[in-house]
This record gives C-alpha cells, structure tokens and sequence, in this order.
C-alpha cells in the first residue's frame, strides 16, 4: 500500500503519530523508494535533516529550517520556485504552511508531511482546526481533493521482547473517504468506511493491524489488546466475530469478503 502511494504523482500524503513512533523513518524509506523508482526533482524541507538522501534517479534538494531558511512556510515557497515534483515538509504547524502546502498539492505537486495526531480522523479534524471557523467548508473542500493518504502509527513491544514493531493505520482516498472529510457530520465515520475498505483497498485500522500482528504472532494478545482503539471489540475479533460493517460482498464467489477463516474462537488459519 506505501509503494502504491509512492507512485502518486500529485496530492498530499501524511504520515502521523506521537514522537518516537516512526514517522521520520517511515517518511525516509518513502522517499528513498521514490529515489529508486522515479525521474523527479525532490525537493526536501527539515528541522533538522536526519536523513541524507543523496541522488539515485531523482534530484534531491535538502533544505534545514534555520540554514537555509527560517521557516517552513518560508521555505516550502521557495521551493516552489525551484520546479519540484516531490516536496517533503518535516512539519506542518502552523496555518501559513498548511495553506501553502494544501496550494502545492493543489497545482500539481506531490507532497509528503507529518502530523502529530494518533489517527487518520484525528488528523482531518487537527488541520481543520488550524483554520479560523469561516474557512472551514473551504479547507474541507480542498483536503477532499488534495489528500491520496493517511499512514498513522504506533510502536508496540514485539512478542520476543527484541525491540518494537509498528501497528499502522492507513486510510486511503476513495469516494466514502472523500465524503466523509468533505461533510462534516461525517468525518466520525472515517473509522468504519477505512474498516469496510480492507478487502478491496488496503486499508486498514489499528485494531485490524493489530489483529494481523498477533495472529503472525509478533505480538501477544495482551500487547495487542492495550494498544487496541476498542479492546472489547478487539475481543470479539479474536474469536472470529465480525461486523458485516467490515466485510464485503463478493459476488463471484456469493460469500463476504474481509473476515478471516478460524478452526475455533481464537484459532486463525494461516495462509
């Protein structure tokens, strides 16, 4: 799913989650993959650099906040003078950079950022609430139109106790998506509609990312029920109990697609 929107070539991609929970790496292997794979001028905007990119296919221009400019905003306007496909910004803090950001990825650019924000519904609300309240059906409008995704992460112990593994979150644009942040009563369910779109997507929540982790077995069940959104339901799950909210119809086969097979409550099939 990363790869894919890798190879988007306009739009706005966000990787979010707390400090320490992976962003700037993740961010790194995206553009290093985009380094290896496309012919593109990328033009990278930090505070600090902490990784060095140098050229593959592309050309890339690395930019730290308070060398070689003295804002994001500042910066990421530069930087649309110097004809960029890729543009990463480290941060987007502040309504000037967003609104800036949000024209980059409107007229043509690809543009990658991160959020401090747990989820993609979180996400969608926080940039909303940079914005005065009389712009917010404007933001909502061109946040439908410009995002391609939302990769949200957290880092959980791994089941050998030999460092972390994320649990990732990834919300991608489609017509329910689209819908969902354009109107507001009903961005709530942006949880659902990234549920349902498993199957046929790849999207998926935390708690669908944890299910798969601890069914390969690289966490326990106790890891991936506290990091769970809704423990509860991550209960239910675990014994093969599903909402049709999360499955899809296939009719080819006449069955629902986008639950696991299992032997007995608690017992998956592998494969």
């Amino acid at each position: 799913v990363l790869e894919r929107l890798c190879l988007e070539r306009r739009g706005m991609i966000l990787v979010t989650g707390i400090t320490g929970s992976g962003k700037s790496t993740t961010l790194a292997a995206m553009l290093d993959f985009m380094n290896r794979t496309r012919n593109d001028h990328i033009v990278t905007i930090e505070d600090p650099v902490e990784f060095v990119h140098g050229d593959k296919k592309c050309v890339i221009s690395q930019r730290e906040i308070g060398q070689d400019s003295t804002s994001f905003a500042q910066a990421l306007r530069a930087a649309l003078r110097q004809d960029p496909d890729i543009i990463l910004v480290g941060e987007m803090r502040d309504a000037e950079t967003m609104e800036v950001a949000l024209h980059a990825a409107e007229t043509g650019h690809l543009v990658l950022s991160t959020l401090h924000t747990l989820n993609a519904t979180e996400t969608i609300n926080r940039i909303i609430s940079i914005f005065p309240p009389h712009q917010e059906d404007q933001i909502r409008a061109q946040l439908s139109a410009v995002i391609q995704g939302v990769v949200s992460q957290r880092l959980v112990v791994r089941a050998d106790g030999k460092g972390r593994v994320p649990a990732v979150e990834v919300m991608i644009m489609t017509g329910l998506v689209r819908e969902s942040i354009r109107e507001k009563v009903k961005t709530a369910q942006i949880p659902t509609v990234i549920a349902a779109g498993q199957a046929q997507y790849g999207m998926q929540t935390f708690d669908q990312s944890l299910l798969g982790l601890y069914r390969e077995e690289l966490v326990t069940y106790e890891t991936a029920r506290d990091a769970a959104t809704n423990p509860d339901d991550f209960d239910l799950k675990v014994k093969g109990i599903f909402s049709t909210g999360e499955m899809t119809w296939d009719s080819s086969n006449a069955g629902f697609v986008g639950a696991p097979s299992v032997t007995r409550p608690g017992i998956f099939k592998k494969g």
